[in-house]
């Protein structure tokens, strides 16, 4: 399950990127023991008395108001993604269920075998790569057989499997952090899926980078993210990953990468051109 503290974490971890003086406040005593915004000089400013505030971060006021939530949003300075995982974070409180199995949808796999010049994966809400297709595989796990009964997940891959990700991913630290943002918003969605908690738990314990970065509640919807792939074959590509979620949002989607014209999409048909001939 979700933890209970969530709600609160995410709001100390808000209020301790603000300085006073961000908000038009004075800082007061020079050397605070705690960094960012004490809840004293937050709550005013969200329209909410300190006890109600402090008992909202202790996960004691169930029913706090879309309204306060906004207003703890504005003064807190959270972006849109930040916003609605504020509001998912407080229905979880409220509500807690058992989420259902995840299988992939028949759909979902023939819109991955339908693009046959552009890499396209089906992920599911743990990261798990769900179905690829040939150019998915080469680019994303070429070390993992294509037609395995079992396949990566690519969370697991990024922080587990450091020598294979460092060498892809140029900017490891900067796709790390949005791997630990999809799982956040994965759980705040998916509260009572065992499994995906379970992964972060492993993921705590075997990595201290994803425990730094899981500390600090990164937000994204991942929704469309422009990155370098170094590929051993054919050099580095930028690619655009374009996440189309299904509509009833079961945690599923399909991330089909693109290239623009230029030495990336030379570089990408090179890799097309490979990955025919190898199927020869």
């Amino acid at each position: 399950m979700y933890p209970s503290s969530a709600l609160g974490e995410f709001l100390r971890s808000r209020r301790a990127r603000l300085r006073p003086e961000d908000l038009g406040l004075n800082a007061g005593v020079k050397h605070r023991r705690v960094a960012g915004l004490r809840r004293e000089e937050l709550a005013p400013l969200a329209g909410v008395s300190v006890g109600y505030y402090t008992r909202l971060e202790q996960g004691q006021s169930p029913n706090v108001s879309d309204e306060v939530l906004d207003s703890l949003a504005r003064v807190l300075r959270l972006n849109g993604d930040e916003r609605d995982h504020l509001h998912r974070l407080a229905r979880i409180v409220r509500v807690k269920e058992q989420a259902r199995p995840e299988v992939l949808r028949p759909g979902i796999r023939l819109m991955v075998d339908s693009f046959t010049e552009a890499p396209a994966v089906a992920v599911g809400r743990r990261g798990d790569f769900l179905a690829w297709n040939p150019l998915g595989h080469a680019l994303l796990a070429p070390h993992w057989p294509f037609d395995g009964d079992e396949k990566p997940n690519f969370i697991l891959m990024d922080f587990l499997e450091l020598d294979f990700s460092r060498a892809l991913y140029p900017d490891w630290e900067q796709k790390a952090r949005d791997d630990v943002a999809y799982l956040e918003g994965s759980l705040s969605r998916f509260p009572g899926d065992e499994g995906l908690t379970a992964m972060i738990d492993e993921l705590l314990e075997l990595s201290p980078e994803f425990r730094a970065l899981w500390n600090e509640h990164p937000v994204s919807n991942c929704a469309s993210i422009s990155r370098d792939y170094d590929h051993p074959e054919v050099g580095i590509m930028t690619l655009t990953a374009e996440l189309l979620r299904t509509p009833d949002d079961e945690g599923q989607g399909v991330t089909m990468f693109q290239a623009v014209e230029g030495p990336s999409a030379e570089r990408l048909r090179r890799l097309t051109e490979l990955v025919a001939a190898a199927a020869r």
